[in-house]
């Protein structure tokens, strides 16, 4: 991945490697898989197309850790077509199983900066499927 710098290429850093990225994909989704409320909601979502589904999501979090590119989609459409079976707390257990999930894997400081990620990745699909200008919307962890 190249980066343009005053008018120059340069090297992007991976920052975290892709092999990390799969490792934590399925860690996670193992996790979510089998949780009593979320699991419903994903399995009920993604049925037989588990193996289609991690596939986006290793390009999806590639392109958010490491500006990589690979994905294309739009996960906010996708999410507001579950809308009726999903709370807004369901985003806090959504981030409780990701951290527990980073914590098994990295060290600290990538911990702190994935899951800042992850939060506002949660915080933005919460707000559009859940806002309410007369609300305080927040996510409960």
């Amino acid at each position: 991945m190249q980066e343009r710098v005053e008018g120059q290429r340069k090297s992007r850093p991976v920052r975290i490697p892709n092999d990390m990225i799969v490792q934590m994909v399925d860690q996670f989704y193992e996790k979510v898989r089998s949780h009593a409320e979320l699991g419903p909601i994903f399995n009920g979502a993604i049925q037989e197309n588990w193996p289609h589904h991690l596939q986006k999501m290793y390009r999806f979090w590639s392109s958010v850790l490491n500006s990589s590119g690979v994905y294309s989609g739009n996960p906010m459409a996708a999410h507001m077509n579950l809308q009726q079976n999903v709370v807004p707390e369901n985003f806090g257990q959504w981030l409780t199983l990701f951290q527990e999930t980073l914590s098994e894997l990295f060290e600290e400081e990538d911990q702190a900066f994935i899951y800042q990620k992850a939060e506002n990745i949660a915080q933005s699909l919460s707000l559009g499927m859940f806002y309410n200008p007369a609300s305080t919307h927040r996510i409960n962890l």
